[in-house]
């Protein structure tokens, strides 16, 4: 595997996820593929945490130094991280012919069809717990809601067509796992048996439909269909994350971390207790500001939202009394 480096040491840079749950290193199925992406390249990393913004679309993030690189910039931070010359594992794989092709599926298909089945097509308790347990109830409940609302808006699902969307959802999704096998065959990886951007992407996904959904999850049984996509991901799962702490394998630990996503310099290390107590920048005093008040400001979006919600019909929403099944635990 090639990769390129740049100036800094590898060992500088903390990648900022969303926490672990299902026997993942994080459950979350956009900071997951950032993961792997970086063990394939055998790039040495710290992993952190942030559950004070669930909503956040910045996260996940990789920081060194003054360097930031969020999701929600640049398509992403993988794109960043090849296009500012640290790590690249597609220069020799974006000229292949069904390379566009196959990233469309993946990004399209098998993106929507998982956040269909966390959101709508299942009972809900995974996402739940992937991003708001955290949360108390009541913050937890109403923004779960609003986030099923807003899944539902993105894929233009509405009352009138929820069945006929499901059915598209799944049908494209069938498709997506069909080609995927057919390509993968018994390669270890999607191209010329080197991997890639898209075995990282999709890789996230197999296992978070593996093993954060539920088993009567049609996602999850169609996926079930191709063995060699079950034989590849958890092939891949036990020398990436069951075997992380082998020492021919790049390092990273966890720092549980409640710091506010931002661009500037690092602080999650934690500082030498010999140092002496130095006075907070106005910066620092802002982002603590920020962390302090952000529950409030999170309950005013939900007292917001419930103003602004009062006003549709509720049948839009489909909250029906299955919803009062999610677990909060």
């Amino acid at each position: 595997m090639e990769q390129v480096v740049g100036e800094r040491e590898a060992e500088e840079f903390t990648v900022v996820a969303r926490k672990p749950y299902f026997g993942l290193p994080t459950a979350c199925p956009i900071c997951l593929p950032l993961f792997i992406y970086l063990k394939l390249a055998h790039f040495p990393f710290r992993l952190s945490f942030n559950s004070i913004f669930p909503d956040s679309d910045q996260i996940p993030y990789v920081e060194s130094g003054t360097y930031v690189a969020y999701n929600n910039e640049n398509s992403g931070v993988v794109e960043c991280l090849k296009k500012d010359g640290i790590v690249d594992l597609d220069s020799e794989f974006q000229s292949a012919p069904d390379w566009v092709s196959i990233q469309a599926m993946i990004n399209s298909w098998l993106a929507d069809a998982l956040t269909y089945e966390l959101w709508v097509g299942t009972d809900g308790r995974s996402a739940y717990k992937i991003y708001y347990s955290d949360l108390s109830w009541p913050i937890g409940k109403v923004l779960f809601l609003k986030q099923v609302y807003s899944v539902k808006q993105r894929l233009g699902i509405t009352k009138d067509n929820a069945e006929h969307r499901e059915d598209e959802i799944y049908r494209r999704a069938k498709i997506a796992y069909g080609a995927l096998s057919t390509k993968l065959g018994e390669q270890n990886f999607l191209f010329d048996d080197r991997p890639s951007s898209l075995d990282a992407t999709f890789l996230g996904h197999v296992l978070v439909t593996l093993h954060a959904l539920p088993d009567t999850s049609v996602l999850r049984s169609k996926l079930l269909e191709h063995d060699n996509i079950v034989r590849y991901a958890e092939k891949l799962k036990t020398e990436l994350i069951e075997s992380g702490s082998s020492s021919s394998g790049p390092q990273f630990r966890s720092v549980p971390s409640s710091s506010t996503p931002r661009k500037g310099p690092s602080n999650w290390s934690s500082k030498p207790k010999s140092k002496p107590k130095r006075e907070k920048t106005e910066e620092e005093k802002t982002f603590k500001r920020r962390a302090k008040y952000f529950l409030a400001a999170q309950l005013l979006a939900v007292l917001l939202f419930l103003s602004v919600m009062g006003g549709y019909d509720s049948g839009d929403l489909e909250l029906d009394d299955e919803d009062e099944g999610i677990s909060f635990n």
